[in-house]
């Protein structure tokens, strides 16, 4: 028995050596392709890196021409269809865009409905699949997230930006599947959905879509012009070309050039909007408590999070008066262990407050014991130009009889 039990324990402190070289190397990678690292390595493996960037290109426009060749085929869901995306990795804001759509198609009396692939949301074992397969049992239904009126999973299984939707939207489904095209036919046969809206789903080609809103960051609008790997987009700026709408988000209100030469570079003709996240108030780990954003100011903080652009965030605490006295950074989507959470309650003893966003505070256990006070960040969208311009987009397109 002692030697079993020295077994497990170094099989155990193999996984958690594993599981933190894993994570440097992610946060590693992902500074390279921000341009955040500027050390040797990060030197060479960029410049290991740019092949593979044009190799990518290829891939995608291949992809892209396939699609417009209609060599592969968009189905049409028979309702109307949304999309809502980005060329870059991440951190454009998409969720807050998500919520505000869903929440405008209810004001026009119209039954919404998300879908989302769960970005890193908890499915099927290897082993569940290879079972599944052996014994050719049905294929699994799509994650419903939420039914409109009460929220069926938690983040581990919905993803995170699926049930922060299902945690602020009343009366508007959220469904989760890798195969949208599946979540989509469920949204409609099961709550008679007329409009979806797609999260994240400017490269998803199997869903022909009635409208595309591209999302651009206007604090760092294309990275450093690469494909992945080397950079953040996802495409080339000419495929703004499928864009119905450029919105840049996270604006300060100055007009930038540059930017715009960019966007009508790669879409010359459609409009323009633009939008800030707006804070709007602390919310506290339970829900229970509300706290306006000058109550931070003059008190000492700690900050934490796991999102792609953490500057911002951090950014937004110091602008608020407040004095930061720890800050620690996580990768994007990332879930927090016990031994990290102590630790951070830890280094939070002498703060008045430990905050962090809303999209990590739903990977936290609403109970779990901090001896500081937590809070979230609630934030919504605030237009600053062009509001109108979507409004107009969506009346015209869904006063249309025919959908795709």
């Amino acid at each position: 028995m002692r030697f079993l039990r020295k077994i497990r324990y170094f099989l155990k402190k193999q996984h958690k050596h594993l599981h933190r070289s894993g994570d440097r190397l992610a946060q590693f990678v992902a500074d390279v392709l921000y341009d955040r690292r500027r050390t040797r390595g990060a030197r060479i493996f960029a410049a290991f890196l740019v092949p593979l960037s044009f190799l990518f290109f290829g891939i995608v426009q291949l992809r892209q021409w396939l699609y417009r060749k209609r060599l592969l085929r968009a189905q049409a869901l028979g309702c109307h269809v949304i999309v809502v995306g980005n060329i870059t990795m991440g951190g454009t804001g998409k969720t807050p865009v998500a919520e505000y759509l869903a929440r405008l198609l209810l004001s026009m009396g119209r039954r919404p409905a998300i879908i989302s692939r769960g970005y890193k949301s908890k499915g099927e074992s290897f082993y569940q699949k290879f079972w599944r397969w052996m014994t050719h049992a049905p294929e699994r239904p799509p994650k419903i997230v939420s039914d409109g009126r009460q929220i069926l999973m938690d983040s581990e299984h919905a993803g995170d930006e699926p049930y922060m939707l299902a945690k602020n939207l009343q009366g508007v489904p959220v469904i989760v599947d890798k195969d949208r095209v599946k979540a989509g036919r469920c949204a409609i046969k099961r709550f008679q959905a007329d409009v979806l809206i797609l999260d994240d789903g400017y490269q998803y080609f199997r869903i022909a879509s009635t409208l595309r809103i591209v999302l651009v960051d206007c604090s760092n609008p294309f990275g450093n012009y690469y494909l992945l790997p080397r950079g953040i987009l996802r495409e080339p700026l000419c495929n703004l070309n499928r864009a119905s709408l450029l919105l840049l988000t996270k604006s300060e209100g100055a007009v930038d050039p540059l930017l715009e030469q960019n966007l009508r570079y790669g879409n010359p003709t459609a409009p323009i909007a633009e939008c800030r996240h707006q804070s709007c108030y602390f919310v506290s780990q339970n829900g229970a408590m509300i706290l306006p954003l000058d109550a931070i100011s003059g008190k000492k903080v700690a900050l934490f999070c796991g999102i792609a652009s953490p500057a911002g965030f951090e950014q937004l605490i110091v602008r608020l008066g407040a004095k930061v006295i720890y800050k620690k950074r996580y990768l994007d989507h990332h879930r927090f262990s016990g031994a990290e959470l102590s630790s951070i309650d830890e280094h939070a003893l002498n703060a008045d407050y430990l905050i962090t966003t809303e999209k990590d505070v739903v990977r936290i256990p609403k109970n779990y014991p901090f001896h500081t006070p937590l809070y979230y960040v609630r934030v919504d969208i605030r237009f600053l130009r062009n509001e109108c311009a979507l409004r107009n987009l969506l009346e015209n397109a869904l006063s249309c009889a025919a959908v795709p």
